[in-house]
């Protein structure tokens, strides 16, 4: 998998910065005072960096802003990187700030000058995640990556609190990994041997066959991959880092491609249904955060595998399939699989757990865009408390969440004339329709939430902290609610 940058934590020493090869890294607030770094540069430099504060461009930067002074006189790095930050700065103010110094990195080695700053962790988090390519494909020889060396005052202290955010880090770039893959590469064996090859972090990881899913009862999960040669699968990972308590369980779609089925999508864009296992991706991303932190929680996280594909043994539009649950669903559309696939896995998820609450995340509606763009992703639940709980972590990690309405009045939509429900409920309302079939299959004691990541998983341009493609949305903010909620 892609690899975070390595960063290291070193005590301040002011005579290494004339000699740093790449980038020297200050930091500086916005009346321009300076700290001991910056003055040591300003001093190599013949008071080049007071000119700088003293112009127009550092007036207008904006906290977490970089502009870079280059070949500077009396140094023999490359570039002295100026980053207009407070002494203090907030969480976001300073992931910013790492971000725009991984853009601005440019395959060199950075020496950040982060002093006595705060939270140079999370600038280093912010670094670290922005620091993400997808290259895994390209034949010609990619820019290495730079080393990254944070000069702090408590080195052991910030390497500390810089742990954890390193395992996030990771997450997200497995999550990231796996929505990027090509379908043709990120077949169902592959996503399921790719996550089997966690246990070597300490999670236990089952996969349920097709022979034993039919033995279950998943045949909504098992119609939607019955027309691939790619055998659908259930992935089910535990770590069980908490007590005797029941598990908080995440669940996720994961369609390693989406034809649309005998409901065939227009040829357009079809290419970008490589990411419709996002949700998957998502879960699995989350687990080896979890592993790799040592969380002490207990989280269970399941993906359904499949691929959805027109053929001979492919479902039909007017099938009539039974759940695991026992209800029936008749298949109006075949390119609605995905609330099929969470359908069985949900109610397996509970029937085996008994889980104290659980999440799913799917990449379900294009609805969900049409309502919130590539902004926030779409929460639909039927508890205030998890959904609460959920929010204030999203917004804690700057990851958007917007919350949508349910109501019986949209379950009417789903009535069937010959089976317990269809799975689509027409135009109006898709991605609430959507939510609605999902909670027929959470049972009421059970807190639960759902997440239609369909604008956030995967995007066209870059975000604050990831470059165009996919984003790894619901890791952080996911691994803030198990730590704010669920950890012992």
């Amino acid at each position: 998998m892609t690899t975070p940058a390595e960063i290291q934590f070193k005590e301040v020493d002011l005579d290494a910065v004339a000699d740093a090869p790449g980038k020297v890294v200050v930091f500086v607030d916005a009346d321009g005072k300076l700290d001991a770094g910056a003055r040591k540069v300003n001093t190599l430099t013949r008071k080049a960096l007071a000119r700088f504060l003293d112009s127009a461009a550092f007036e207008k930067m904006s906290a977490g802003d970089v502009s870079s002074l280059g070949y500077p006189a009396g140094m023999d790095a490359a570039a002295v990187c100026v980053v207009k930050l407070g002494r203090r700065p907030s969480s976001q103010e300073a992931r910013k700030a790492g971000a725009q110094l991984a853009k601005s990195q440019g395959g060199k080695d950075l020496l950040v000058m982060a002093g006595t700053i705060a939270r140079a962790d999370e600038i280093a988090l912010g670094l670290a995640l922005r620091g993400y390519k997808f290259d895994a494909h390209k034949t010609a020889d990619s820019t290495p990556a730079g080393g990254v060396t944070f000069m702090v005052s408590k080195p052991e202290e910030v390497a500390k609190s810089a742990a954890p955010m390193a395992a996030i880090a990771e997450g997200v770039f497995f999550t990231r990994d796996l929505t990027n893959e090509p379908a043709n590469i990120l077949t169902t064996d592959d996503f399921a041997a790719r996550l089997a090859a966690m246990q070597e972090l300490g999670l236990d990881v089952e996969i349920l066959e097709e022979d034993e899913l039919a033995k279950l009862g998943m045949r909504t999960l098992l119609s939607v991959g019955q027309g691939s040669v790619s055998p659908s699968k259930v992935v089910v990972m535990s770590w069980n880092g908490g007590g005797k308590e029941a598990p908080f369980a995440l669940v996720g779609k994961g369609v390693v491609f989406d034809t649309g089925g005998i409901s065939l999508k227009p040829p357009a864009g079809m290419e970008d249904m490589t990411m419709d296992m996002g949700g998957a991706g998502v879960v699995a991303g989350v687990m080896r955060t979890l592993a790799l932190r040592k969380a002490k929680a207990n989280v269970v996280g399941l993906v359904g595998l499949v691929e959805n594909m027109p053929s001979g043994n492919a479902t039909r539009p007017g099938d009539v399939v039974k759940s695991m649950k026992g209800d029936t669903v008749e298949i109006i559309n075949t390119d609605a699989e995905g609330r099929l696939v969470l359908a069985d896995v949900l109610w397996y998820a509970q029937e085996r757990f008994k889980p104290v609450g659980m999440i799913n995340l799917a990449t379900l509606t294009g609805a969900i865009l049409v309502a919130l763009g590539h902004e926030n992703a779409g929460l639909f639940s039927n508890s205030d408390e998890l959904s609460d709980a959920f929010l204030k972590a999203a917004k804690a990690e700057g990851e958007g969440a917007w919350r949508m309405p349910m109501a019986p009045a949209y379950d009417d939509l789903l009535k069937s004339r010959i089976a317990d429900m269809k799975n689509v409920g027409g135009r109006m309302a898709g991605s609430i329709t959507a939510a609605q079939f999902l909670q027929r299959f959470v049972k009421e004691d059970v807190p639960w939430a759902h997440l239609d990541i369909a604008g956030t998983a995967s995007v066209k341009k870059e975000t604050g902290l990831a470059p165009a493609g996919a984003t790894g949305w619901g890791v952080m903010a996911l691994n803030r609610l198990i730590a704010d909620q669920y950890e012992q």
